[in-house]
């Protein structure tokens, strides 16, 4: 069971969420390198016990996912996801995904991701050459195997020549990992792109706007920090850009569904109650 929370960026009260599932992350093989950048695997057994509701702030990306549950079985690609994903585990279920870079869906396909924003759709309507697919991933019970499956389907099929996709690959890259780009003009001008042509390679290529993308970055980090450390809310608002403490409270709270200094309440609850045992 992954309970570490060095790579659990996105994931809201990881702590908590690792208590009632396991995480494996696996790396991308040749076949998919330049569009994905993990594979990874969820499993839950939670037979004679309570649900639980997994909610995830999720990253600008497209996921391919395999998934068997009580709730829906097959292949999906699910767009990007603007407000917090939430997802009622129960019973016992898996789901085995793809989770491409931000861009690298829509350049993979040649499609344009702003379609899937906000949705999910079986994977054969937006790639109908992987009829099959679905079923032969889960039969294998290896997520090494099921890796080995998908690199050898998508083996040759992506798009290669797409000339925009390292461009979004950088401007993205520069949002999650810059904390101080909190702007969307600190953007164009770092990278020399007209706001109209950034936006409009950002619905195409990200499925949301660059204004969005760089507050989910932000709000990631916000909520990484309040669950590893105890900040001080007012200089934790102004780090990551936001006018004052209260306009980064509203946002956080209409996103994530309780305010700063509740998620770090509940988050040093799930630790110590872990700690003690």
């Amino acid at each position: 069971m992954n309970t570490d929370l060095d790579d659990a960026k996105g994931i809201l009260l990881a702590r908590e969420q690792a208590r009632h599932r396991s995480l494996t992350r696996l790396p991308v093989g040749p076949a998919l390198a330049e569009f994905a950048d993990r594979y990874w695997s969820v499993r839950w057994d939670l037979r004679g016990r309570p649900s639980f509701r997994a909610e995830v702030l999720s990253f600008p990306c497209v996921n391919v996912t395999f998934e068997r549950s009580t709730t829906r079985t097959g292949g999906f690609v699910t767009g990007v996801c603007t407000a917090k994903y939430v997802r009622d585990l129960d019973d016992e279920g898996e789901t085995f995904g793809i989770r491409f870079r931000p861009g690298g869906f829509g350049a993979f396909a040649g499609c344009d991701v702003g379609a899937l924003r906000d949705a999910s759709a079986p994977l054969t309507q937006v790639l109908p050459k992987a009829a099959g697919l679905a079923e032969r991933v889960l039969a294998e019970p290896s997520d090494e195997r099921r890796v080995d499956i998908v690199e050898a389907f998508f083996a040759g099929r992506g798009r290669t020549d797409d000339p925009q996709l390292a461009l979004v690959t950088r401007i993205v890259t520069a949002m999650a990992e810059d904390a101080e780009l909190t702007r969307v003009d600190q953007v164009t001008e770092r990278f020399a792109v007209p706001i109209r042509t950034l936006q409009r390679l950002f619905r195409r290529y990200v499925g949301a706007g660059p204004k969005w993308v760089l507050c989910r970055f932000r709000l990631q980090d916000a909520a990484d920090l309040l669950e590893r450390t105890d900040p001080d809310l007012a200089a934790l608002a102004a780090d990551l850009g936001y006018f004052d403490q209260a306009h980064f409270c509203r946002e956080f709270t209409a996103q994530i569904g309780m305010s700063p200094s509740e998620y770090a309440r509940r988050a040093r609850a799930v630790h110590e109650a872990a700690a003690s045992l």
